[in-house]
């Protein structure tokens, strides 16, 4: 777990986030607050910590006070950046620019004027929508992006996602609904984090009074109504972006199992090559309200981890040089196998890569793997075919320069006929292996 090397200050506060009963956790004292103007507006800035730069950006009914637990742990080892998003919570009251394209444009502002030309990306809610729209509009600049718990206007199941009644809010908007919803803020507020939550509760009274007093001042929900009404324009400059090409950069994907759970992965992945799923249990969409140590852990632990590839050439003589192992991490665990990890490691997060020996009539039931994998073969015959039964009808005949590809959670199975096989796999690792039948997994340990 990598919440290393934590300064005795840094780590006490993390201990306060997590046992105080109720109520916004503050910031670390080594934080300062600027206000920052940024594009035609000036937003209000939370930074602390050394190190690369880490923007987190907030959503509707919450402000960048929700990521204090996140900006402790990770200010260790980053410069954390935490803006309130225009004309939210006390940035400058904005009455134009809430496209999600142009607040990029803020966080590169921002960005600038501290002098960061790269940054990881992490974002909830809208602020999940602001975060891809930076990682579409400036991917130089993005080393890493999170997504949680938020669906994305314009990309994959949008279209079906706006049919649920539960999300009549996006539609939610002008001068009438705005004059229902004055005076009124906390009522309309507690909708969002009761029907959000898997339990109410646990967005403490403490938090919905701050929240609500924030939004309660002029101009603030004004500009959480636009920030739904730029939707549109969101839909048609995602849609755009992405047509121009997908998303390179790793990319962390976080769900509340009672809210989009796996199908936010599954989401990123109309856009973006290397995605990560992870699923915070017994949490709905307010992740860092419900479950804040497990969300906090997830994000941690990818925006730490390693994702660089150190230069490194092998011959064909050296990789069979190198040391072997069985069936190990990344493998389906059958007997007979053999793994030769060449770069990285599979059961840790970051990238790797391993060449796996199959011996002849070696035949591996349907199973998954949690990360996406590349594979191509490197000699023999590869019998693969896509299902959760294994079924040698429907195998693809694969030889020696093929290529395949095995998404993460997808069903697949393997077999080889008379002559030994050699593969070549890549992927982001944690990697691990869910055979689709108990029997099977009991086979092969």
């Amino acid at each position: 777990m990598p919440w290393k090397a934590l300064s005795s200050f840094a780590f006490l506060s993390i201990l306060a986030a997590f046992s105080a009963s109720a109520g916004i956790q503050p910031y670390p004292n080594s934080f300062s607050v600027q206000e920052i103007r940024a594009n035609g507006t000036t937003l209000h800035v939370r930074v602390g910590g050394t190190g690369p730069a880490v923007v987190l950006l907030h959503g509707f009914a919450d402000t960048g006070d929700m990521w204090a637990p996140l900006a402790a742990s990770l200010a260790s080892d980053h410069t954390v950046i935490v803006p309130d998003l225009r004309s939210m919570g006390l940035s400058a009251v904005a009455d134009h620019g809430f496209e999600k394209m142009n607040q990029a444009k803020d966080i590169a502002d921002v960005l600038d004027t501290l002098h960061f030309a790269r940054a990881d990306i992490v974002g909830h809610d809208i602020g999940n929508m602001v975060a891809f729209a930076f990682a579409e509009r400036y991917p130089e600049r993005t080393t890493k992006l999170v997504m949680m718990d938020a669906p994305v206007p314009g990309v994959g199941p949008w279209d079906d996602i706006l049919k649920s009644p539960l999300l009549w809010h996006f539609r939610f908007g002008g001068s009438d609904m705005e004059r229902l919803v004055a005076g009124r803020e906390r009522i309309y507020l507690d909708r969002f984090w009761n029907d959000f939550a898997a339990e109410p509760s646990k967005f403490d009274e403490a938090s919905r009074a701050h929240y609500a007093e924030l939004y309660a001042k002029q101009g603030r929900m004004h500009g959480g109504f636009a920030q739904f009404a730029a939707f549109d324009r969101d839909v048609v400059d995602n849609k755009a972006a992405v047509g121009r090409g997908r998303l390179q950069m790793p990319v962390l994907a976080v769900g509340g199992d009672h809210s989009l759970g796996p199908t936010m992965a599954y989401i990123m992945r109309f856009a973006a090559d290397n995605v990560r799923e992870v699923v915070i249990a017994d949490s709905g969409h307010w992740l860092m309200e419900e479950q804040p140590k497990a969300t906090v852990a997830a994000a941690v632990d990818f925006l730490s981890a390693d994702s660089s590839i150190n230069p490194r050439t092998f011959s064909v003589a050296e990789i069979d040089a190198l040391a072997r192992s069985g069936a190990g991490v990344g493998t389906s665990g059958v007997g007979g196998i053999q793994t030769i990890v060449l770069s990285g490691d599979p059961a840790k997060a970051g990238p790797y890569a391993i060449e796996l020996k199959i011996p002849a009539h070696t035949h591996i039931a349907a199973h998954s793997h949690r990360d996406n994998r590349l594979a191509a073969v490197v000699s023999g015959e590869w019998h693969f075919g896509y299902g959760s039964k294994a079924d040698d009808a429907h195998t693809s005949v694969l030889t020696q320069g093929a290529f395949y590809t095995e998404p993460a959670n997808a069903p697949h199975f393997a077999f080889t006929g008379d002559q030994p096989t050699a593969v070549f796999i890549t992927g982001t690792g944690p990697s691990d292996t869910h055979f689709m039948n108990e029997k099977d997994a009991a086979s092969h340990p």
